[in-house]
């Protein structure tokens, strides 16, 4: 056995998205940091489907960019193809999707963690965590190195205990072949850690060149690129992009699958993990919504250099034989080489609401966790938790606050709380029907939400700070100036309404209410505006949808004001609600279970009854009357 005996500030486990993040986070906050890896050939890996954002998840990567995280810069420098989504519809659900060259993305992260100081990446399998009561001190690797710490972070992806299945085909590995973590779990699980067994899967690759396209629609990327990052210059990045193709599954292909429902591991018994619901194997949908005769695929390049494609949509566990009989009946398939084949994925991993909003486990300090080890799915959902796991370990060892985003501030506020306070027995997979403030949290303001707070962490420079703050006031500004604009209702206002489909004025109005008209906006009434000074497009988009979504918007802030009442009455977590009179036995169990760090957090726990909140409510008035001592 090994005698290497080592010193580190933070330890990460994991060099996925989520371990990126964290690592990244740590370093540069000036701890020393070592990042663990089975594969340093794997860091950032995508191991799924070839693209960065997308419905919701667009959101995540704009918030954690502007919080300081690399994923949106990283995305930038390596996407083949960028499209907004759903522009048809409001600026809230607006959301940015970028497929990415998978080897550039890799390759362009290792290289940012390769020359991050106070970073040392090292390729070995962390086999145990080493604690002293309750308190986290370091971590051992299976050859027996000794790593001392003063905090860890568990990013393990889907590694722990991993095995990749088709039909009755089982292979104890990880993503893509590569080497599963087999040794870590048995150490948590003797530390008290609950695990759940959750599933995933993937799709094939297939072979460009087998591919008959002229069967397909082809899907071009945005003329006008928008990039991820706030900090990137949209010029620098207009480029030629790669298509992807739209095809369609049809009734011949789901008769296969049933045909052969039985030989699907998912359906025969041999697969123990739960899935996601929202991202279902071919199989599952062709046997849950049998009124479909046709389901979507999308025919996505991996990359600039290989012939490798992605048949999104078609994920699947079912024997090799099925996977070509099937996928050969879909148009432009019909003579199609798999490269790859299909597979689903089982592995270890936590049950979330160990944890605190933090991202600590309750029972073991400074122990962080973060991304699809903590039950969610997806590589963006695992960046974010990655960043405020890093970020907070890093808090905890500088001994200073600790941050923790609410689901008035950010989707990355909404999802943590989903996943420390709900119960999910499945992968958890973020969507804009989850955030209850979607139109405050849109991906647009995302730096206007969040880069204070990543100024006060010390991951956004003062330069893009002040930026932001010069931004904020011109909106502000502006907005302020055209409520003072008076227009008349005279014949070349008339004239201008009828050409623009708009009602006629009867008497004056100021251009704010006429921005508020959905037919027109802030530069096409420049006209009846002789003061207006030129503003960057950005501001401008902002007034736009200030003034356009204005009643909708004070809406949401009156209810986000109801919700930090509540937000804002903590909790102890020296707390015994079983001591608390009035409360009902569930909650008096769930209280216990998850102790939860305010009444608002204690108001989404499941069999916590508004009748429950009331008693909290009145206990803690008592316990303020009597200088506020919790027993």
């Amino acid at each position: 056995m090994s005698n290497v005996k080592e010193e580190y500030d933070i330890l990460v486990v994991g060099a996925g998205h989520a371990g990126c993040e964290a690592a990244l986070a740590c370093a540069r906050l000036g701890l020393n940091t070592i990042m663990f890896t089975v594969s340093i050939d794997s860091i950032a890996l995508m191991p799924c489907n070839p693209n960065i954002g997308g419905s919701s998840k667009g959101h995540l990567v704009k918030e954690l960019d502007a919080l300081g995280g690399e994923m949106g810069k990283n995305i930038d420098k390596t996407f083949i193809q960028s499209k907004m989504l759903n522009k048809s519809k409001g600026p809230a659900v607006h959301s940015l999707r970028a497929q990415a060259d998978k080897q550039d993305y890799s390759r362009e992260m290792r290289r940012t963690l390769e020359n991050t100081d106070n970073l040392t990446i090292r390729q070995a399998e962390i086999s145990e965590l080493m604690v002293n009561d309750g308190v986290i001190v370091g971590a051992k690797t299976f050859s027996g190195a000794e790593y001392y710490t003063k905090g860890v972070i568990l990013c393990t992806g889907t590694y722990l205990r991993a095995r990749c299945i088709y039909g009755d085909v089982s292979n104890p590995t990880g993503p893509n072949g590569l080497q599963a973590a087999n040794h870590l779990t048995d150490s948590l699980k003797s530390l008290g850690i609950e695990m759940y067994r959750f599933k995933t899967g993937t799709p094939a690759r297939v072979d460009k060149r087998s591919i008959d396209f002229s069967k397909m629609e082809e899907q071009f990327g945005d003329e006008e690129i928008v990039p991820f990052s706030f900090s990137t210059n949209p010029e620098d990045i207009q480029k030629e992009q790669i298509s992807c193709w739209l095809t369609y599954t049809n009734e011949k292909t789901h008769q296969i699958i049933k045909d052969n429902i039985d030989r699907s591991p998912l359906f025969s018994g041999m697969i123990e993990g739960t899935g996601p619901r929202y991202c279902p194997s071919i199989e599952d949908k062709v046997m849950k919504f049998a009124d479909k005769n046709r389901h979507q695929v999308f025919i996505e390049p991996e990359g600039n250099y290989t012939n490798e494609m992605y048949l999104g949509g078609m994920s699947s566990s079912l024997p090799e034989d099925v996977q070509y009989e099937m996928y050969r009946t879909v148009p432009g398939l019909e003579n199609v080489k798999i490269v790859r084949n299909a597979y689903a994925i089982e592995y270890d991993c936590i049950n979330p609401r160990q944890l605190k909003p933090t991202l600590e486990f309750k029972n073991i300090k400074g122990l962080f966790s973060g991304g699809q080890f903590n039950g969610s799915s997806g590589y963006e959902e695992a960046a974010v938790q990655g960043f405020i796991a890093g970020v907070n370990c890093a808090m905890y060892v500088l001994g200073r606050e600790q941050i923790i985003l609410d689901r008035s501030q950010a989707y990355i506020g909404v999802l943590i709380d989903d996943l420390v306070t709900k119960e999910n027995h499945e992968p958890y997979r973020m969507m804009t029907s989850r955030a209850e403030y979607r139109l405050l949290l849109r991906q647009d303001n995302a730096d206007l939400r969040l880069t204070e707070i990543g100024y006060k962490i010390g991951l956004v420079s003062e330069e893009t700070y002040r930026s932001v703050e010069l931004k904020k006031r011109q909106i502000e500004d502006e907005i302020a100036r055209l409520n003072t604009i008076t227009v008349g209702a005279n014949k070349k206002m008339s004239d201008f309404l009828e050409l623009h489909n708009s009602t006629p004025l009867k008497t004056g109005s100021n251009l704010a209410e006429l921005i508020k008209r959905p037919e027109l906006n802030y530069e096409i009434l420049s006209e009846f505006d002789s003061e207006r000074e030129e503003l960057p497009k950005d501001v401008i988009n902002q007034i736009n949808i200030n003034l356009k979504y204005d009643g909708y918007i004070k809406r949401q802030m009156r209810q986000v004001e109801q919700f930090k009442k509540l937000e804002n009455k903590k909790l102890s977590e020296n707390i015994d609600y079983c001591q608390i009179n009035g409360l009902r036995n569930e909650a008096k169990q769930k209280l216990n279970t998850y102790k939860p760090v305010s009444i608002g957090q204690a108001s989404r726990i499941s069999g916590v009854s508004p009748a429950d909140i009331s008693v909290l409510l009145i206990y803690l008035e008592q316990i303020n009357k009597e200088g506020g001592k919790h027993e």
